[in-house]
């Protein structure tokens, strides 16, 4: 199989960052990362080009992460109530799902991608639960939220023969 070697000027996920010296499949690079110019051609004049990516890569890396730390302390702070209705016996009608809670993020003006929340699998009871929110590769954020019902609970009846 042919190789070619690139050199990547944007990041790519699961290849590496802008600046990175890599060895891909020779129709990978010509048809997809050349085309949309992620990567250019590995030359001995675009290997000068190697130091300033390195250097932008590490000053856009410091500023993400600052970003996220920063983030992580509002989210910390944040406390999120889910007000569902329920049936007998405090059964919840439909769950909480990632988006409902992106979406209570943003009306609490906090900008998070959809993606960063990482809820296994949606919540169909109530009380007191957590969602890990993952800003960056190194900052990960749980956040506690409750969801109570909007209507008085009712235990259900029996009835007596």
């Amino acid at each position: 199989m042919a190789y070619s070697e690139v050199l990547l000027v944007k990041p790519v996920e699961g290849l590496g960052g802008e600046g990175d010296q890599v060895k891909v499949r020779a129709g990978y690079a010509r048809n997809f990362l050349l085309p949309r110019h992620i990567a250019v051609p590995l030359t001995a004049a675009n290997r000068k080009q190697v130091e300033a990516l390195k250097k932008r890569r590490a000053v856009r890396e410091a500023d993400e992460l600052n970003g996220a730390q920063e983030l992580a302390k509002k989210l910390e702070k944040t406390s999120l109530a889910f007000a569902v209705k329920t049936g007998e016996g405090g059964k919840m009608f439909g769950a909480i799902t990632a988006a409902d809670i992106h979406a209570k993020l943003v009306a609490a003006g906090l900008e998070i991608d959809k993606k960063r929340i990482h809820l296994h699998t949606p919540v169909k009871t109530l009380g007191q639960h957590a969602v890990k929110v993952k800003l960056h590769p190194e900052v990960t954020v749980e956040l506690n939220f409750d969801v109570v019902s909007e209507n008085p609970i009712e235990s259900p009846v029996e009835e007596k023969k």
